[in-house]
């Protein structure tokens, strides 16, 4: 956990993806964003916030426009992944939020806050 932001009065946890994904820890720019998301932990529903880089656009998509995830071959497995979706000629990985931290981790987050 990053920290927590306060969100109209409400306390939510903060995770930044760079470090939950192993990727080097960078300095924060102006165009770094946290990105709040809903989250299933144990069945019920609960706000977190991603840090983030920067982002580009936000997309509506229809299922149609989302493809399953390629087999990338023996011994990768991708459970963050929910597939890829084509949009005006470009790629665009889709990530399962709900996938990216483990139920364990989930309920580090809620004790935290409670």
């Amino acid at each position: 956990m990053k920290g927590v932001i306060n969100l109209r009065g409400k306390v939510i946890p903060v995770v930044d993806l760079r470090l939950k994904f192993g990727l080097p820890e960078i300095e924060y720019t102006q165009r770094t964003c946290i990105i709040v998301v809903q989250v299933e932990a144990d069945s019920h529903n609960m706000l977190m916030g991603i840090v983030v880089d920067g982002v580009a656009e936000v997309l509506n998509l229809v299922p149609g426009d989302i493809e399953d995830t390629p087999d990338f071959g023996r011994g990768v497995v991708t459970p963050y992944l929910l597939g890829m979706a084509k949009i005006k000629g470009n790629v665009k990985i889709l990530l399962d939020i709900d996938q990216v931290l483990t139920s364990q981790e989930l309920h580090g987050l809620e004790s935290v806050l409670s």
